[in-house]
């Protein structure tokens, strides 16, 4: 690498020469710290992390040939090298002089080894920052000592306290360009402290620094004497990392894996959340309550004597008990809550606004669970941390809500536990992440509301009607068709003596739906709400009959769930939009195309066709009577 007499000095340890594997061994054996870099745009974020790597020599020779010559044609720094191109990869980035996606990269220095994730600054970023800041013990925010606090500086804050980061690093950037002014430099604290403390954040590290130039970065600057703090590698060096404070918290182990190579071994895989463990430990299984001890605990190295929370190991148990992947091992004295109806934190980061009554996935530590989030009760101003009055949550929306789960999950408050309380969900049809969120607590309508069960279950009561029960989904635009052919279905199973309901939309929306209207979160409701009667009248044993437009998939699949396997009978009434519109024997398209009926399916609202229907109708060249015997023939095989 090329030298010069501005490069810091950087000695490297003696053993290396002397005995290179007990360096490497040494080199093992160290601390990881996962930090991230944020703050507004252009506060020099980037610019740091380059520095980093290249005090800490973790540059290579061709590297930083590359860099000079890219400084050269794309830096922003003159002739100097600009180490924000190190960090700033995608052509975009550099282009712009800004940073886009989360950019991580590994140095370590004699002492500890490090991943930093260089967030993005923009507004319409928060997400990526969000992403970055989920696994950081420590945050480093910006603030360009020209501009002081800024909108985003305070977006930034609130974020990462928001996520559980508990140590903050206040790094005033560019002191060179304001002559190294103690003044600037307490005037920006103070100004950051007040803000803090309205958030919470009642302890950080203040440190000016010029990430260009190199002052207390890797050691203290001669050119701020006042200031007499640690420079900004050696408080990286001594923080304490998230992993000791876990190691003092009760043992929980989420099971990512039934570890069963042959039939005398069977062994369940994960990371310790937090805790230890030990052969010989009371455990208790989750959330069935089932206990045991631990018998082993196995790694590819041999067997341990004690497991501490981050390690990844596979633990024996004494005892056969039921424990699969998604299950949470945990001390049997004091284990965690399980429950499925909470509040929590949403940071939403899809394009979509958030559709509340939508189900999406929902995956905390190696559990995956189908929820439903309800409208908010507020949104958060990150600027003004406000609550504000919202229906729903857009990109970068922040918000509390309450959300329910279809079966119950084991759980910690986010503050105690993040592997056991920070969540994602996933959008079910295009299995994008659409939300992180952090759970609170539990409902206490959750806790005391229970299932209570009866002696005569739906067996029972379908074998007293000789029949199966199912339920006939039928969906299809206005107009194709649906609730002719489903009272015809009806008819002929009446005659059939077969015992069934017909739970048509018109006539839900006269009673049990009346107060809802048409709008996307509405029509979720409205299908949600028939799901939940039609699996009470199918535990009845019936042959439940609906015929509901139901134009998104989701929704569909939603109600299927909510089902025992095949007896959710998918049936598309396929007929064209120009056919239906030509029958249009309400007047509803005409309305609709006037401009007189909003949120009409086909016209200004969309229809999702289902995919792999069990059954599909063509009404352009089957009379409803060959469809209503088609649709019998198939029920009842």
């Amino acid at each position: 690498m090329t030298k010069t007499s501005t490069d810091p000095v950087y000695v490297t340890d003696a053993l290396i020469a002397e005995d290179i594997d007990a360096y490497l061994e040494q080199h093992q054996q160290k601390s990881l710290l996962r930090f991230i870099t944020c703050g507004s745009v252009d506060d020099g974020k980037s610019t740091l992390i380059g520095r980093l790597l290249y005090d800490s020599k973790m540059i290579f020779e061709d590297q930083l040939a590359a860099l000079e010559a890219d400084s050269k044609r794309v830096g922003t720094q003159g002739q100097e090298i600009d180490f924000a191109l190190l960090v700033d990869g995608l052509a975009a980035e550099r282009e712009q002089g800004i940073t886009i996606d989360v950019a991580y990269r590994f140095f370590t220095t004699e002492k500890r080894k490090f991943i930093v994730a260089d967030t993005p600054g923009h507004e319409q970023y928060t997400r990526n920052m969000v992403t970055g800041a989920s696994t950081a013990d420590l945050a480093v925010i910006l603030i360009d000592a020209r501009k002081g606090v800024l909108t985003q500086t305070r977006r930034h804050s609130f974020l990462a306290h928001l996520i559980g980061i508990k140590h903050i690093v206040l790094a005033v950037n560019k002191m060179d360009l304001v002559d190294y002014d103690k003044t600037v430099f307490e005037r920006i604290l103070l100004s950051y402290r007040a803000f803090a403390s309205e958030i919470g954040i009642t302890n950080f590290t203040a440190i000016p620094i010029s990430g260009f130039k190199g002052d207390n970065i890797t050691a203290l600057s001669d050119n701020t004497p006042w200031y007499k703090g640690p420079a900004l590698i050696e408080h990286l060096e001594a923080v304490e990392v998230g992993s000791a404070a876990d190691e003092a918290k009760p043992f929980r182990m989420a099971v990512q894996w039934v570890n069963r190579p042959n039939l005398d071994f069977r062994g369940f895989s994960g990371q310790l959340a937090s805790g230890k463990v030990r052969p010989g430990d009371a455990v208790r299984i989750l959330p069935s309550g089932k206990t045991t001890t631990v018998a082993r605990i196995v790694t590819l190295d041999g067997d341990l004597g004690e497991a501490v929370a981050g390690q990844s190991v596979t633990l024996t148990l004494a005892d056969e008990v039921d424990c699969s992947r998604g299950d949470v091992i945990a001390a049997a004295d004091n284990p965690p809550e399980a429950a499925d109806q909470f509040e929590a934190t949403l940071v939403w980061m899809a394009d979509e606004a958030m559709i509340p009554g939508r189900a999406y996935w929902l995956k905390l530590a190696t559990q995956s669970v189908s929820a439903t989030v309800q409208a908010p009760k507020y949104e958060i101003n990150v600027n003004t941390l406000d609550h504000l009055a919202a229906k729903t949550l857009d990109l970068n929306g922040i918000g509390v809500v309450e959300l329910s789960t279809d079966k119950p999950i084991t759980f910690e408050a986010y503050g105690d536990n993040r592997t056991l309380g920070g969540f994602i969900l996933i959008d079910k049809l295009t299995n994008a992440t659409v939300a992180a969120g952090m759970l609170h607590f539990s409902l206490r309508r959750a806790q005391n509301v229970h299932w209570q069960a009866t002696d005569i279950d739906r067996d029972m009561r379908a074998g007293l009607k000789n029949q199966r029960p199912a339920l006939l989904w039928f969906t299809g635009l206005s107009g194709s068709g649906k609730s002719t052919i489903a009272n015809l279905v009806e008819k002929k199973l009446h005659r059939m003596n077969r015992h069934s309901f017909l739970l048509d939309g018109d006539n839900v929306r006269h009673g049990l739906n009346r107060d809802l209207g048409f709008t996307e979160a509405d029509r979720i409701e409205n299908i949600r709400r028939v799901g939940e009667v039609a699996r009470l009248m199918t535990d009845a044993g019936l042959i439940v009959i609906t015929a509901f437009i139901s134009p998104f998939r989701a929704e569909r699949e939603m109600v299927r769930s909510m089902l025992p396997e095949g007896e959710f009978i998918e049936i598309f009434v396929d007929t064209p939009l120009a056919e239906a519109e030509r029958r249009d024997v309400k007047g509803l398209y005409k309305k609709a195309r006037a401009g007189q009926l909003k949120n009409f399916t086909g016209i200004d609202s969309p229809y999702e066709a289902p995919e792999t229907p069990e059954i599909r109708i063509d009404t352009t060249n089957m009379t409803p009577d060959e469809a209503a015997n088609l649709i019998v023939d198939r029920l009842l095989g």
